[in-house]
């Protein structure tokens, strides 16, 4: 037989409601809820409105203090606006561009000379163009003059433009006329010449002879001679100091020929001078 059983358990049963399951959310979970809420919307107000509250009351000061807090708030200004490192870079590329203006300038200064120099050639040389004619040649001295510095050339020339000179081709043509009369003068006899050579001499001027060629000496016609050649190949200069040999009688016949001629010298001299005096500033310009 199985033993009797306990008391306890053999007792009367309980409430059902006692058996039920005891609920999780119980209300000390929602008050612990409530109070974490109000401690979370705490914090959002402190960090809203606290820097208002704190900035609006700020700290108190006295009045020594005041001149005191002043000065440093002054002694940060200039901290604050102290030049960046931008005007410091540009600073250090002035130089480059000072530099570079300078060589701009040069350049343009030997730009400015260059033209210049090309204008006087291109003047010069007309102004020895129409001075090898027999005309004046004022118009294109003058507009050489306008483009060109003061020289010596110029300023003989100006005296001679108005009027010119003959060509050389005029004045080796009409060179033998001249140095007939020139001859027949050498010729003439003197004050104690008897009849016959005056009567010689007087033919001689109707139908003048002079020896002409490759002469030698320094004889009268062969003074011509040379002079003759020497016009005909375009050398008035030196043929005008070839005449010089000729004596006082046959220079005063040629002095109408010669005063032509001289001025055609001068002309061609000045000339030359001006082409070269062109050619030296036009190769200055072009040297580095």
């Amino acid at each position: 037989m199985s033993p009797p059983a306990d008391d306890a358990a053999l007792s009367a049963p309980k409430d059902p409601a006692a058996y039920r399951p005891k609920p999780l959310l119980g209300v000390t979970f929602w008050a612990m809820m409530a109070l974490m809420l109000l401690c979370v919307l705490a914090g959002v107000a402190i960090a809203s409105f606290g820097p208002q509250l704190l900035a609006g009351r700020g700290p108190r000061r006295g009045p020594a203090e005041t001149p005191l807090a002043a000065e440093p708030a002054a002694a940060v200004a200039p901290a604050a606006t102290a030049p960046v490192p931008a005007p410091a870079a540009s600073a250090a590329a002035s130089p480059d561009v000072a530099r570079l203006s300078a060589r701009i300038a040069v350049l343009e200064a030997q730009q400015a000379h260059a033209n210049q120099a090309a204008a006087a050639a291109l003047a010069a040389s007309q102004v020895v163009e129409a001075s090898q004619g027999a005309g004046p040649f004022a118009d294109e001295l003058a507009a050489l003059r306008a483009v060109s510095q003061p020289s010596p050339e110029l300023l003989a020339l100006s005296r001679l433009a108005a009027a010119g000179a003959p060509s050389r081709t005029a004045l080796a043509a009409s060179f033998p006329q001249y140095a007939a009369l020139a001859a027949s003068a050498a010729r003439a006899p003197g004050e104690k010449a008897g009849l016959g050579d005056r009567i010689v001499y007087e033919l001689s001027r109707v139908v003048s002879l002079r020896r002409v060629g490759d002469l030698a000496g320094d004889g009268v016609d062969a003074v011509l001679a040379r002079a003759e050649r020497q016009v005909e190949d375009g050398d008035v200069d030196r043929a005008l100091h070839t005449l010089d040999r000729l004596p006082p009688s046959a220079r005063e016949a040629l002095a109408p020929w010669r005063a032509r001629a001289e001025r055609r010298a001068e002309i061609d001299r000045s000339a030359a001078a001006l082409r070269s005096r062109t050619l030296q500033m036009l190769a200055s310009q072009a040297t580095p």
